[in-house]
């Protein structure tokens, strides 16, 4: 009986993962509606801003937020799709990358949660839940983190480079915070949808993709 449920949920992690995700990004929804400050908010701020925040920290952590931006991404884009040989990955990059940005844009919109005031050392526009920076990093380079462990065949390289990636993507949503641009529930409820919205992703359109190129070359 174990066995059999064990089986279970390794068949279906997936989609286990992809319900989790949605119940946790709903829950801080809620609660991002009910209150405004959420006391993990306080609570992350008050660590990373008023005890861990000086000069030198703060240069590294601005130099982490940067590896989220627009144009960092953008150019790490281009290159994946000029250097590799299979261009529906490079495609699947970009489109992956396109999509985020829309959908994050527009629950920005639906949400309109302000940005935190009067503690940030970079100027940020828009506004706040869920975090850009957060919600784009996890789908770029988590998709990313899923092409590497595919293709690559030394097991040693695959994981430093996917655990790499990883822990950058935990940086950049913790540089937010520490850049006093974004909440900690901004940050986390970008993560968990951005999660739900991977599992979509990749079970979706690389094969889609790939119905199309074969197609093409009938």
């Amino acid at each position: 009986m174990l066995d059999k449920f064990k089986k279970i949920i390794l068949k279906y992690r997936k989609f286990l993962v992809f319900f989790v995700s949605l119940v946790i990004f709903s829950l801080i929804l809620y609660d991002v509606f009910k209150k405004e400050i959420i006391f993990y908010d306080d609570l992350a701020h008050n660590f990373l801003v008023k005890i861990l925040r000086n000069d030198i920290l703060t240069i590294i952590m601005k130099f982490i937020t940067n590896l989220g931006s627009g144009l960092v991404l953008v150019l790490i884009s281009l290159t994946i799709f000029v250097i590799v040989k299979d261009k529906r990955k490079g495609i699947s990059v970009i489109i992956n990358l396109l999509l985020i940005t829309v959908i994050n844009l527009l629950l920005k919109i639906i949400i309109q949660r302000p940005r935190p005031d009067g503690f940030n050392i970079i100027i940020e526009t828009g506004y706040s839940f869920p975090s850009g920076h957060s919600m784009i990093s996890t789908a770029f380079y988590g998709f990313l983190i899923y092409l590497l462990y595919k293709n690559i065949k030394n097991k040693v390289l695959k994981n430093i480079i996917c655990i790499t990636l990883f822990v950058i993507i935990l940086l950049i949503g913790i540089s937010r915070i520490y850049l006093g641009v974004h909440y900690a529930s901004d940050v986390i409820g970008g993560f968990f949808i951005s999660i739900a919205y991977l599992i979509i992703f990749i079970e979706i359109v690389p094969k889609f993709l790939k119905i199309i190129d074969d197609k093409a070359k009938k």
